[in-house]
């Protein structure tokens, strides 16, 4: 399976990013951290779509089976990366393409709110957001080691296992 995988956080050194990053190294996938892949502003000018930036997301969004996407919660909802990314995007690089949702809570204050958030936002690119999603709370992050606890890396393990189940490709993960 050809997944990528989407960290949506602005922070170079968030607790999404080490998430992102963990699950990327354990399957060996593709990474697009938005704390780097710096894009304009979304404003809906034709113009916007010559950036080379924009054209290497469409790009690898497109050319993946599935997608992972992985947001901190912001006032109730995604971060303005992720979102800002998505606008770039459209049915042509999700329609029915299976994703799965994570959202890095900031200590105890939930996550599904930007779940929420992520899911209709995929709604409205026709991607097939699969059932299962995960919250990873501060406590399931080594920050110094840049890791994830056993218990989570489990709960993710499950996720992937879900999302190959809808993904074209190869169904072991």
């Amino acid at each position: 399976m050809n997944m990528l995988v989407i960290n949506g956080s602005p922070r170079k050194h968030g607790r999404t990013r080490i998430t992102a990053s963990c699950i990327s190294k354990l399957y060996q996938t593709d990474l697009i951290d938005l704390s780097g892949f710096i894009l304009p502003i979304f404003n809906g000018e034709a113009e916007q779509l010559e950036h080379l930036q924009v054209q290497e997301l469409k790009q690898r969004v497109a050319q993946a089976d599935a997608i992972v996407l992985l947001s901190p919660e912001y006032h109730s909802g995604m971060s303005g990366a992720l979102k800002n990314a998505l606008d770039f995007l459209s049915s042509e690089q999700f329609k029915y393409k299976p994703v799965a949702l994570l959202a890095v809570a900031g200590g105890g204050k939930g996550g599904i709110n930007a779940l929420n958030n992520m899911r209709t936002v995929m709604r409205g690119v026709y991607a097939n957001v699969i059932p299962k999603q995960l919250v990873v709370d501060s406590v399931d992050i080594d920050i110094e080691k840049a890791g994830l606890t056993e218990p989570i890396m489990n709960s993710i393990k499950e996720l992937i296992q879900e999302l190959s189940m809808f993904a074209k490709g190869n169904p072991d993960v």
